[in-house]
């Protein structure tokens, strides 16, 4: 493999073309003992001191709850994930602050987690359209500044 870091740098192009999408999944963030195996549905991972984190489906999360049988799982409220389609460079400077500073000003707690390609929202299910629709005002007003 390389190590090229692929993707936008410039903040003001990755906020002019930010491009958030919903997905229709609502997700869970798990904890679970970090000696368990990581089910094929899962879409993210972390390791930490604690336990091993899991992003879930929701749908998934009996599953996964019946399969570890342990008390020491924790889980969250479902979420939604919004996918910023833009294609930002992992060292882009400043998206996820102008993300988060955009919806802390709503008062919409966001878990922003960065992928390889892309970034993704973990916002409350009743939240959703009012972040996907912060997010969009934040593009077009990015975009008319780019455009000047």
């Amino acid at each position: 493999g390389t190590s090229r870091m692929p993707g936008e740098l410039d903040l003001s192009r990755l906020l002019a073309t930010l491009t958030p999408k919903l997905q229709e999944e609502e997700y869970c963030f798990v904890s679970i003992p970090p000696t368990q195996s990581i089910p094929p549905y899962v879409i993210g991972t972390f390791r930490e001191a604690e336990g091993l984190t899991l992003i879930v489906p929701q749908k998934n999360l009996p599953t996964l709850m019946e399969a570890i049988a342990s008390d020491h799982v924790e889980h969250s409220a479902p979420q939604r994930m919004i996918t910023l389609q833009v294609h930002s460079s992992l060292e882009a400077v400043g998206l996820t602050y102008r993300v988060s500073e955009r919806l802390a000003s709503l008062g919409i707690s966001a878990n922003i987690v960065a992928a390889f390609y892309h970034d993704h929202v973990f916002v409350a299910p009743d939240r959703a359209d009012a972040a996907v629709a912060a997010l969009q005002a934040l593009q077009v007003e990015a975009a008319a500044v780019a455009a000047d």
